[in-house]
């Protein structure tokens, strides 16, 4: 699949805005699995999808090395203020809808991807990791910084606006064809 349909794609899934990845810029970093594993989002070791159910740094780098390129996709919407939190969990909200309408698409296209979105994966209300297997490992979806990228150089690096200013929020994911 070439970007214009991906980008196509995104379009049509809902995304505010889109880039083409070059998968020679993502940079795998030690640093970002450290902040994970601080856990201030609370899903360190509770989900297939984070660290370290979604595998070793290493693992990782290796899965992103199968990959040329791809396209980064955003959902961006307006906020009052960094505390207006309804606003926030509602672009977030957008961005997994565009993101789960857009890898749906591309799952239905048998297109070969690797889907990096923003948070942990939601696709279960309780993860069964560690003591079963992830119920559904073909839709599960690791997030950009469990592998270790940082979201603002992945960005930078592939020519995408990464901040619009104060009244403004925008959540970031990515899909590597």
């Amino acid at each position: 699949m070439n970007y214009e349909e991906l980008a196509r794609l995104a379009e049509a899934a809902g995304f505010t805005a889109w880039a083409p990845l070059d998968a020679a810029t993502l940079e795998v970093k030690p640093e970002v699995r450290d902040m994970c594993a601080q856990n201030t989002c609370g899903m360190y070791e509770k989900r297939w999808s984070c660290p370290p159910g979604c595998g070793a740094l290493e693992e990782c780098a290796e899965r992103l090395k199968r990959y040329s390129g791809g396209i980064l996709v955003q959902t961006c919407g307006d906020i009052e203020d960094s505390f207006d939190f309804e606003a926030i969990v509602e672009i977030q909200q957008d961005h997994k809808e565009n993101f789960e309408r857009m890898y749906a698409e591309l799952r239905k296209a048998g297109v070969d991807v690797l889907a990096l979105g923003a948070g942990a994966c939601t696709q279960c209300k309780e993860c069964t990791y560690p003591d079963a297997p992830c119920r559904f490992p073909d839709k599960a979806v690791a997030s950009m910084e469990a592998y270790g990228l940082v979201v603002l150089e992945v960005c930078k690096a592939n020519n995408l606006q990464y901040y619009y200013g104060s009244e403004k929020m925008a959540y970031n994911s990515c899909f590597l064809i």
